[in-house]
């Protein structure tokens, strides 16, 4: 049995938008260009930056849509 958008808790609604405005602030330009202004040797911390926080909102979003039942 599969929850409806309608039948969906408040709280994981809630949980959700956050979840967003995570998203929102994690790939706003103005912290991009401080991550890629980082010195390193040579490199740019942008694409590791870009490829942990993308993982880390699917790894969250995964954790969040997870009814709890057992199939």
């Amino acid at each position: 049995m599969s929850i409806t958008p309608q039948h969906r808790p408040r709280r994981v609604q809630e949980r959700l938008v956050a979840l967003i405005i995570l998203a929102l602030l994690l790939f706003c330009p103005p912290l991009l260009l401080v991550i890629d202004a980082l010195p390193a040797a040579g490199l740019s911390w942008l694409p590791l930056y870009i490829f942990i926080a993308w993982a880390t909102l699917i790894g969250l979003t995964a954790w969040l849509m997870e009814d709890g039942s057992k199939h």
